[in-house]
């Protein structure tokens, strides 16, 4: 199924943007509303994805060393879920693994050596103690708060405070002479002790050390063999190493309470925790990601925050992923015009394409605003090719005002609103139209209902040789006639179904069109439908409501006299009329000067103005109509107000094609319906308007029965016979046109406005 039907220009400029992945080479699709942007887009990459390789996972973990600063790791293509559940599993056996080691009759046994060692060297050690005090004639007394020492005589007995008092003060004082001296090496022994107290203690702990260690290394080993070619992970293993290690006790006490309570939700380990950010392990291919809320965290993820005590606090379990994450290694399509309504994002996405990378961090932070603490995670590396969706307009700014832009998006896939009207392109056109049915699960339509499709694609693209491809609003209709096929009960849709939908839509919209038309049908907007009258003509406007748009005649009259005020556009006077409509009205006076100027000053004073208009006319698409009221006016020639014009002049005569033709024929056709076509009725058109004509099959029944006509026109000569009857008149070599003929009497009447303006009085001074 080709994708691209009509598409040429587009299909190439996207496989050359996907085939040239790189910084720069982004793909900006340029279309219009309805042209099957997205749906070819999304079936071209889904294509093209299948045959490349998925990206890897991205996680992050706890860093031990600067927890406000997690660890980013990248994993092979479903390496993040696995890594995560190893992990999970490496703790818990961790757990059981140090709780079965430090009850073992081993590690008691291994301990109780230990501490037996240096309770034998503390022994021995207290006994110089007491030895050194014995040949002193000293006992020592510990007690819970000090080491007393206290002199004993010749018998053994220690000496009281009284026997001591009694003594001579020779005595007392070398008594306490060796006391202190026996003092100053007991205390050189207790520090000898201290030591010992602290060898122990730290023997003990690398005991428990090299225990935990022998018990967790093979698993780790384990994990280390798998990731060895992957640095970030093994480094990350040997930090989780050394945590379990500073953790020990901890870990040995919630071993023992999960032990003693098997249904608690332990929770504290965390910190061990692996959080995925993307997982490809379902994917197969290229990721490809729609993002139609592009919101600055929806693009780029954000760090979640939780209230604990009325505080916000946050760790590394809390970073979520955004769509550039997901499309990371893939696709990433973003519509403009939202993206560029989200405050931040642009200019985010801008930074992350030319950095190529990601950074997930507050926005607030980024813009120099006050906001929680919060986390800096690594930045993780972007492969991702952005297909940007938008109107030709946007595309045309951004490359004149952002030079970032045409740097980062030089890819530019136009998609046209029409195709060339052949027979391979009706077979394309026809294979879109049975997808769409099968995709939304539609009636099957006929052949004839086929072919009523195509005839409406030519008319939305206003062109008999072109077909439209705005499939969005081709499949509306679709949609509309399979509602009307089942409420009948019909197992196809066919050509009523698909008339009665493109009816019923525009019935629902067009009650602006029958108010206007009942005005004038009451005679409250004067439009003249019948009769001759001279210096009037209806011209055709149009009003677009954005769903439908709708033809309605105005009343144009020109007013003619003598003076050299010339060309009066009252609508330009007051303000009413646009630069184009303004435009038109000046080419009328190049018309004039170069049909009837050649040989005299055109002197007269002609007022124009669309009657009952109350609001600003822009365009140039009722010049014509213009000229023939005035050239009316001037030859006292009556117009046939039956007929309608439209399209524009040039200062030649050469009458221009026009836009919304077939909608300014269907509505002039509505109101004479409504009056009662009398078979003198019809609109004036440019000829090179006629490939346009794509118009209702009840106006080309009435053209066909001689109710209705449509008149096809080069020059304004060719109208003025229409709408006059009478022959427009050839210039003569000798000056002067053909006797009688329109231009002759228009010709003849400004040389006799001319006369009236020279023969009046003139003021004296």
């Amino acid at each position: 199924m080709r994708f691209f039907v009509g598409q040429q220009r587009a299909k190439e400029a996207f496989n050359f943007g996907i085939e040239n992945k790189g910084q720069g080479f982004n793909i900006y699709v340029s279309g219009y509303p309805g042209s099957g942007k997205l749906t070819a887009i999304k079936h071209f990459l889904q294509e093209k994805a299948k045959t490349e390789d998925p990206p890897g996972d991205y996680c992050y973990v706890n860093n031990f060393a600067d927890p406000y600063c997690p660890k980013m790791l990248e994993l092979e293509k479903g390496g993040a879920r696995v890594f995560r559940n190893e992990m999970a599993k490496l703790i818990e056996e961790a757990q059981s693994a140090l709780l079965k080691a430090f009850e073992s009759k081993e590690y008691a046994n291994k301990r109780q050596e230990i501490i037996d060692e240096y309770k034998k060297r503390e022994i021995d050690l207290f006994r110089q103690i007491d030895e050194k005090a014995s040949a002193n004639h000293f006992a020592i007394s510990r007690t819970p708060i000090e080491i007393v020492v206290v002199p004993k005589d010749e018998k053994g007995n220690p000496i009281s405070d009284k026997d001591f008092s009694r003594m001579s003060k020779k005595k007392q004082e070398e008594i306490i002479h060796r006391r202190n001296i026996l003092m100053d090496e007991v205390n050189s022994l207790l520090r000898q002790n201290r030591e010992l107290e602290r060898e122990l203690s730290n023997a003990l702990v690398d005991l428990d050390h090299s225990v935990a260690l022998y018990s967790i290394e093979e698993l780790l080993e384990e994990l280390r063999n798998k990731y060895k070619k992957n640095r970030e992970v093994v480094e990350h293993l040997d930090n989780v190493k050394d945590q379990i290690i500073a953790m020990l006790a901890d870990f040995l006490r919630s071993s023992m309470r999960k032990r003693s309570t098997p249904g608690e939700d332990d929770n504290r380990w965390m910190e061990f925790d692996v959080n995925i950010i993307t997982d490809n392990s379902e994917l197969e291919g290229a990721p490809i990601i729609m993002e139609f809320n592009p919101t600055y965290f929806n693009l780029f993820g954000k760090v979640e925050h939780e209230s604990e005590m009325g505080t916000l606090v946050t760790d590394f379990t809390l970073i979520r992923g955004g769509s550039l994450h997901k499309a990371n290694g893939g696709y990433l399509i973003v519509p403009l015009k939202d993206l560029l309504l989200n405050y931040f994002s642009w200019d985010s996405l801008k930074r992350a394409l030319k950095n190529e990378e990601v950074v997930i961090e507050d926005a607030g932070e980024r813009f120099g605003f006050m906001s929680a603490k919060s986390l800096k995670p690594d930045p993780i590396p972007l492969q991702v090719q952005i297909v940007l969706i938008g109107s030709p307009w946007l595309y045309h700014l951004l490359y004149q005002w952002d030079e970032d832009f045409k740097e980062l998006f030089r890819v530019k896939a136009e998609f046209d609103t029409s195709m060339e009207y052949s027979v391979e392109n009706s077979k394309d056109f026809a294979s879109v139209i049975f997808k769409i049915e099968k995709e939304q699960g539609l009636i099957p339509l006929n052949h004839e209902a086929i072919g009523r499709m195509l005839e409406e694609s030519c008319r939305m693209a206003d062109d008999q040789h072109r077909i439209s491809i705005r499939f969005g609003e081709l499949s509306k209709i679709l949609r509309e006639a399979d509602h009307y096929a089942r409420r009948e009960g019909s197992d196809e849709i066919d050509n009523s179904h698909i008339d009665e939908a493109i009816e019923s839509k525009y019935f629902r919209s067009n009650l602006i069109q029958e108010k206007i038309n009942d005005l004038i049908r009451r005679n409250t907007l004067m439009i003249d439908l019948e009769g001759n009258k001279i210096g009037q003509i209806n011209g055709i406007s149009v009003i677009d409501l954005g769903d439908i748009s709708f033809g309605r005649p105005n009343k144009i009259t020109v007013s003619v006299a003598s003076g050299k005020e010339g060309l009066i556009d009252i609508e330009r006077e007051v303000k009413l009329g646009g630069p184009l409509h303004s435009k038109g009205v000046l080419i009328l006076n190049g018309y004039l000067n170069e049909h009837y100027g050649q040989d005299k000053q055109i002197s007269l004073v002609a007022s124009l103005v669309f009657e009952q208009s109350y609001s600003e006319i822009e365009g140039d698409s009722a010049s014509s109509a213009e000229l023939y009221a005035i050239l009316s006016s001037l030859s006292q020639t009556p117009i046939k107000q039956g007929v309608a014009v439209t399209g524009s002049v040039n200062q030649k005569g050469e009458v221009q094609p026009i836009g919304a033709v077939n909608e300014k024929i269907e509505g002039y056709f509505e109101v004479c319906r409504q009056h009662g076509l009398t078979g003198k009725q019809g609109v004036v058109i440019p000829k090179s308007n006629m490939d346009n004509l794509m118009l209702k099959p009840e106006v080309v029944s009435a053209v066909k029965e001689g109710r209705f006509h449509i008149w096809a026109v080069e020059t304004i000569d060719q109208g003025l016979e229409i709408l006059t009857g009478h022959k427009a008149g050839k210039k003569l070599k000798q000056g002067g046109f053909s006797k009688n003929s329109v231009h002759d009497r228009v010709d003849r009447r400004i040389r006799a406005l001319n006369q009236n303006l020279s023969s009046k009085p003139r003021r004296k001074g």
